[in-house]
């Protein structure tokens, strides 16, 4: 772990470093991410502005450190897919399983998740990167799922399994990033993890689901 102009920093300046983080996501939390100014950061931190800079250039490079730590553990989300079973009541299990994953990561990393997405859709390539990153740990897996099935004769030739699994794991984050919102269209959290798993079920393997 190295400081802006390339020491070395010690486990006091770790502790440090981390502290701005993690004050920084909790601000992230209740406040645009533009209002974010340095000074309120090491204030809130306990330390000084002087201090904030040793250690990241201003406040996006540290919303990226923070971003990359959250997209190392996206990349877990691969695991809710792996060695998984889309035949029968095991299928709609899967895709219960995946569904209630994704939202949950979502949820937990919602203030940064909304940076990332701003800075995605702004064209910067370093938080394009990121949500890729996330999003590929799943979309690979998916389309494994699909061109397996496809091998079994249990998907239909025609369909092409990226494009399946890209069009999934893009309504999987729209409706992750938008579930406050649901509300507001009368659907409760616990209807919309089964309906929305109902969608995930039928696009990888084109059936209904075995409850």
């Amino acid at each position: 772990m190295r400081t802006v102009d390339g020491r070395v920093a010690g486990r006091r300046g770790q502790a440090t470093r981390q502290k701005l983080l993690d004050c920084l996501s909790e601000m992230l939390s209740s406040s645009p991410y533009r209002d974010v100014k340095v000074i309120d950061v090491a204030r809130k931190a306990g330390t000084s502005p002087a201090t904030f800079y040793q250690y990241f250039p201003d406040v996006e490079g540290a919303v990226l450190e923070i971003a990359e730590q959250m997209a190392t553990e996206g990349a877990a989300l691969t695991e809710l897919l792996q060695g998984r079973s889309w035949a029968g009541k095991a299928g709609w299990q899967t895709a219960q399983e995946l569904v209630d994953g994704f939202l949950e990561f979502w949820r937990k990393n919602d203030a940064i998740l909304r940076v990332v997405d701003l800075g995605a859709a702004e064209g910067d390539k370093r938080f394009y990167k990121l949500r890729m990153k996330i999003l590929n740990s799943v979309n690979n897996s998916l389309a494994d799922a699909v061109a397996e099935l496809q091998a079994k004769g249990r998907v239909d030739k025609d369909v092409n399994p990226a494009a399946v699994a890209g069009s999934l794991v893009a309504m999987l984050a729209a409706v992750a990033s938008h579930q406050k919102g649901f509300s507001s269209w009368g659907v409760k959290q616990a209807e919309l993890k089964p309906n929305l798993a109902l969608l995930v079920h039928l696009g990888v393997t084109g059936r209904k689901p075995t409850k």
